[in-house]
């Protein structure tokens, strides 16, 4: 099984993963709500701002504090140069 890591040591099912979205527009925003509401939602932004969101075949949701060319560069193998303590500094 290859993991991902989505930031700040958790990691996630790379196989399970269907799309890395911005969590900006609002039906995305409303895709998080009603995860939240069906109890299939996994915030594994540890208290920092939402940077993006990843959808899962299962059905979850699960939210990012990293940006999601960082996720995406990490699925094909070729992180952009973003480190986990630079977040902070950004947003």
């Amino acid at each position: 099984m290859i993991m991902l890591n989505i930031g700040y040591g958790n990691m996630v099912s790379a196989k399970r993963i269907i799309a890395v979205v911005s969590p900006d527009s609002a039906p995305i925003k409303r895709m998080v709500q009603e995860a939240r509401e069906r109890g299939m939602l996994i915030d594994a932004s540890f208290g920092r701002r939402t940077r993006s969101v990843l959808i899962a075949d299962s059905d979850h949701v699960i939210l990012s504090a990293l940006p999601p060319e960082t996720i995406s560069g990490r699925l094909e193998g070729k992180e952009p140069f973003v480190k986990e303590e630079e977040i902070d500094d950004q947003g």
